[in-house]
């Protein structure tokens, strides 16, 4: 057994507690202990493994895991999910504790858009309001006017007045996705995410061959020739609600694989197909959402590390456009699943 001190010594290089756990603990009562004694809720993403869903106290996308942040009376936040989120949840609670299993559990759509290179991207377009996906870095959101997310973007682009010229970053794709949906001529910040860009069309269409009466839905992070052909574009939960709402027996899923759970739970009787990428996975699955395994769960609950620090100023300057965009969320009725 590493000893706590040692083990935080080479916790920036691993960004994870480095402690083996006794492989016949029964993590699942482990980590409801350690709920109840530290008045901890696990909030996890749907892009999480199956075993760390099921022990989370509220399951859920961007919107929802960031309203469910803001009104939560725990001291202590667990964030199961990649770094830009747990941040959100630091920036809407200064004053808690709030932790991630692994600091490394990162986003590749928030590092295409580095703060500095885009302040001065911004600084060529000084009449134009920034929103922002919320799938970006918390100095990003100092630089930002309304945050978004997939749930609620087309309501956040369509509250601008429409004279307000818009600059929209970082995922490029729903962008264009949004300038199609509303009509409107935003500039664009080229990022894209990783696990939504290498959707391989053509094992799509092979796939809709065999499966001809199975829907095809989609996240608008999906690259545009496949939204093309999708039957339904949603976010992470309005995917899920189309499978629960929809009479079709079977999906064909073009999204982070993590979401077939909570689907599979709500339909058992109906099939999901995760849609291929371009390579030789049968699935497409993001890297860092799975940095998070059960065990750097139960650790990080039980020594509170690795902890979410922000600066004050990036605390203070990043919330502004957080709580825009919760209350726009809401007077569109969107403060419920």
């Amino acid at each position: 057994m590493i000893a706590l001190a040692e083990a935080t010594k080479t916790l920036d290089a691993k960004g994870y507690l480095d402690i083996e756990v006794d492989p016949t603990l029964d993590l699942v009562a482990a980590i409801q202990r350690l709920k109840e004694e530290k008045n901890a809720v696990i909030l996890a993403h749907y892009y999480q493994e199956s075993e760390i869903q099921d022990v989370a106290d509220y399951i859920g996308d961007s919107l929802g895991l960031s309203q469910q942040a803001a009104k939560t009376e725990a001291d202590l936040i667990v964030f199961a999910g990649v770094h830009f989120m747990a941040e959100t949840a630091k920036i809407l609670n200064p004053h808690k504790k709030v932790l991630l299993p692994d600091l490394k559990a990162g986003c590749s759509l928030a590092d295409s858009c580095p703060a500095p290179l885009f302040r001065k991207f911004k600084e060529k377009y000084p009449d134009h309001v920034v929103v922002s996906y919320i799938n970006c870095t918390a100095e990003l959101k100092t630089l930002t006017d309304i945050c978004c997310t997939s749930t609620n973007a087309v309501h956040i682009i369509e509250s601008i007045p429409e004279d307000q010229p818009i600059i929209f970053a970082p995922d490029i794709n729903l962008g264009k996705y949004l300038v199609k949906k509303t009509g409107r001529d935003m500039v664009l910040w080229n990022g894209t995410c990783m696990v939504h860009e290498i959707f391989s069309a053509e094992k799509i269409a092979k796939l809709r061959l065999r499966h001809p009466e199975a829907q095809f839905i989609a996240h608008p992070e999906c690259e545009p020739h496949i939204l093309e052909t999708a039957d339904f574009i949603g976010s992470t939960t309005g995917l899920l609600k189309y499978t629960i709402h929809n009479s079709a027996q079977e999906f064909i899923v073009a999204t982070e694989a993590g979401i077939l759970h909570q689907m599979q739970k709500a339909s058992p009787h109906k099939t999901f197909i995760p849609a291929p990428p371009d390579n030789h996975c049968a699935c497409n699955e993001c890297p860092h959402m799975k940095r998070n395994t059960m065990e750097k769960l139960y650790l990080c609950m039980e020594h509170e590390l690795p902890e979410i620090l922000l600066p004050d100023w990036v605390i203070e300057q990043g919330r502004a456009c957080i709580d825009r965009m919760l209350e726009i969320s809401e007077k569109a009725g969107l403060n419920k699943d």
